[in-house]
């Protein structure tokens, strides 16, 4: 039998990333990040000053990046104002998460890895592909990349999608049958956001229908997001 949480009823989250930490605790481990995970954790015993975490979206990218921005008090840097950054960064470490989510300022981010490594301090860069795809003209600045540490992140695989999914429901202090847990693993697609949507999406309804989760209800969910439907109709 399903356990349902019997606390009276909240306001429920609008927000898809809302009540989800970013803490070393909460990050779920397995093949498909763990090079990247223990990289994070070497820091600062890195093997380059500039180190790029690549990965397609929602592989978790942004949640080492918190966890790697935390641990380092490293200033997190807007791509579209490098510049602004640099001046103020002094020795501390520097992150800019998806920096190639447009077009590269290519200008900005050289003169930051100069001084980055002027100052004997370190760069975290997050992005969806390897350095060389990023179109980069600027000679200099391709020399500094190929120098960095590239490690790749895969797309979930189905150890830590369960287990992101089972701790987004505990976070929601609710109790999840394993088996609804894998049929949600097999149904949606490969990606830890998408996790994200499903368990606040199964939450919200099974509160308001009063009911727990079970694979029916999950069927239910996944079939309609499928469709492309914004909101149920209760």
């Amino acid at each position: 039998m399903t356990a349902q949480r019997t606390d009276p009823p909240r306001q429920l989250p609008l927000d898809l990333g809302h009540g989800t930490g970013y803490s070393r605790d909460e990050l779920v481990v397995s093949g498909t990040n763990s090079q990247a995970a223990a990289l994070v954790d070497r820091w600062p015993d890195w093997p380059s000053p500039v180190v790029v975490l690549a990965g397609p979206a929602g592989s978790g990218k942004t949640h080492l990046a918190a966890i790697w921005r935390a641990h380092a008090n490293a200033v997190a840097v807007d791509a579209g104002r490098i510049g602004d950054s640099i001046a103020n960064l002094g020795a501390r470490p520097a992150l800019i998460d998806d920096v190639d989510a447009g077009t590269v300022d290519e200008q900005g981010l050289f003169h930051l890895i100069n001084a980055v490594r002027g100052a004997g301090s370190t760069l975290l860069l997050t992005a969806r592909r390897f350095p060389a795809a990023w179109g980069v003209s600027l000679p200099d600045l391709a020399s500094r990349l190929k120098a960095a540490a590239t490690v790749e992140i895969h797309e979930p695989d189905d150890l830590l999608l369960a287990g992101v999914i089972t701790k987004l429901f505990a976070d929601r202090q609710v109790e999840v049958e394993p088996h609804v847990v894998q049929y949600l693993v097999r149904r949606i697609e490969r990606s830890l956001a998408t996790a994200m949507r499903v368990v606040e999406r199964l939450d919200r309804i099974a509160l308001e229908r009063k009911m727990p989760i079970t694979r029916a209800l999950a069927a239910e969910t996944v079939s309609v997001m499928d469709e492309g439907q914004g909101e149920f109709e209760i």
